[in-house]
């Protein structure tokens, strides 16, 4: 789909992505803020991410094994069972109520910041939160991998110099996979025997 950027006038393409929908494989998710805003900087909008994954995997019956919020982009990983058909879905449910809650929010409390967010698809204009395009998305086969993914997402505060542990990152399931309560978002315990620890 063709797209303006209202703040440079350049046009662009959203990207599409190929997934593959393979019956209980563990995926790997990463999306990122529109033009890598840091708007999960801010407690509340990284609060309606976590409810709206809770929400999400109820919903749908989906298990999430591993997450972290950065301030512009997110990583999960999530096991969808038997339905992988329904990711689509899962990440329409998590995605649409944070957007909708934080657009609201800026037009309450930062309407300045509404102009950079305004796109122009065609004869549509919308506000976004989310960066166009599917965002990254992985099959994880491999158990050693499923260790490994998850030493890399909870990894990533410890890499970017926001923490020095893991576990002390408060927005991702590092305190929940080290045995720490309480959580911002309780992990499956599935999760666990699959890594041989349950």
């Amino acid at each position: 789909m063709r797209i303006v950027d209202p703040a440079t006038g350049k046009a662009y393409l959203e990207k599409r992505r190929v997934r593959f929908n393979e019956p209980g494989q563990p995926r790997e998710l990463t999306f990122s803020c529109y033009r890598r805003y840091a708007f999960f900087r801010n407690e509340q909008t990284c609060q309606w991410l976590c409810s709206a994954l809770a929400d999400a995997s109820a919903k749908l019956g989906f298990q999430v094994w591993a997450y972290v919020i950065m301030p512009e982009h997110v990583h999960l990983l999530v096991y969808p069972g038997d339905v992988p058909e329904r990711m689509p879905a899962f990440l329409q449910a998590v995605k649409e109520p944070v957007a909708r809650r934080a657009i609201r929010h800026l037009e309450r409390a930062a309407p300045e910041w509404l102009a950079r967010l305004t796109v122009h698809e065609g004869s549509r204009v919308r506000r976004r939160f989310w960066q166009p395009g599917g965002g990254y998305d992985r099959n994880i086969v491999r158990t050693e991998t499923l260790r490994a993914m998850i030493d890399y997402i909870h990894a990533n505060p410890v890499r970017r110099g926001l923490v020095s542990r893991p576990e002390d990152w408060e927005w991702s399931s590092a305190r929940w996979h080290a045995g720490l309560r309480p959580v911002r978002l309780e992990m499956h315990p599935q999760v666990l025997v699959e890594l041989g620890r349950g």
